[in-house]
């Protein structure tokens, strides 16, 4: 459906950015959300669209912003958090303020927007709200303690409000990535010996892009797929869920 309203939090990421960019490009408009001011001022006047600068462990800024987009744009359909970190550390050298770093990150974010908006999206009659939770939260890992933590406890909620809001019509799904080349991921792929390594644990012998995971998400938002909710969908080259041949 053309024209649809959208609010994404964490804009200026990589991900983000390539979401923003193939919903205008559909022909739908997009509230700009997030920490970076210029990152955010730069994407909305290359598409022409708002933005509002908020953290998203904010809730009540986030609130705030919410209701200023819904009078700004006259409702809204659906939104979505991208709003993130990643700690790679074994356990017994993460301390107390980097895991709660991480949860604040991830799944405070991720809370807060459902908080935020399945009652705005209720209120309206329905929407679609899309989450990130991570193929490392559903496979052992090394190192991912942390961020296995907050994600797969972002998987876990959605799961729960989608069940609580189902009946007003607001469908609640998480997307589920591999190791996507993103700048917060930088450090992985742009090492060459970890990148090879990265590869190799994909299946499909690739790091994802941006528009992968952008795909889905513009996909789950999308009013034809009215019929999915609850639903953690892995993006990530199989990872999760098959084992690389012998190279």
């Amino acid at each position: 459906m053309p024209n649809s309203k959208y609010f994404v939090v964490g804009a200026g990421g990589g991900i983000g950015t390539e979401l923003c960019k193939q919903l205008v490009a559909t022909g739908h408009q997009v509230m700009l959300v997030g920490r970076n001011e210029a990152k955010l001022q730069t994407l909305a006047n290359e598409l022409q669209q708002p933005f509002q600068v908020c953290d998203g462990t904010d809730w009540d800024g986030l609130a705030g912003v919410a209701d200023y987009t819904l009078e700004h744009f006259g409702g809204l359909d659906g939104a979505v958090n991208l709003a993130g970190s990643i700690l790679l550390k074994p356990a017994h050298l993460t301390s107390k303020d980097e895991l709660q770093s991480v949860i604040e990150a991830n799944l405070i974010t991720a809370f807060g927007l459902v908080r935020t908006m399945a009652p705005r999206l209720k209120k309206q009659g329905g929407g679609s709200i899309v989450l990130m939770s991570s193929g490392g939260a559903a496979i052992g890992l090394t190192s991912h303690e942390a961020i296995a933590a907050a994600k797969a406890g972002v998987a876990a909620m959605a799961r729960a409000a989608a069940a609580t809001y189902a009946a007003s019509n607001v469908r609640i799904n998480t997307v589920a990535p591999g190791l996507v080349e993103t700048e917060l991921t930088a450090r992985i792929w742009q090492n060459e010996r970890s990148a090879d390594a990265s590869r190799a644990m994909h299946p499909m012998g690739r790091l994802g892009k941006p528009e992968d995971i952008a795909s889905m998400i513009a996909w789950l938002l999308a009013p034809e797929n009215s019929w999915i909710t609850g639903q953690d969908i892995a993006v990530d080259g199989g990872l999760s869920s098959i084992k690389s041949a012998t190279r």
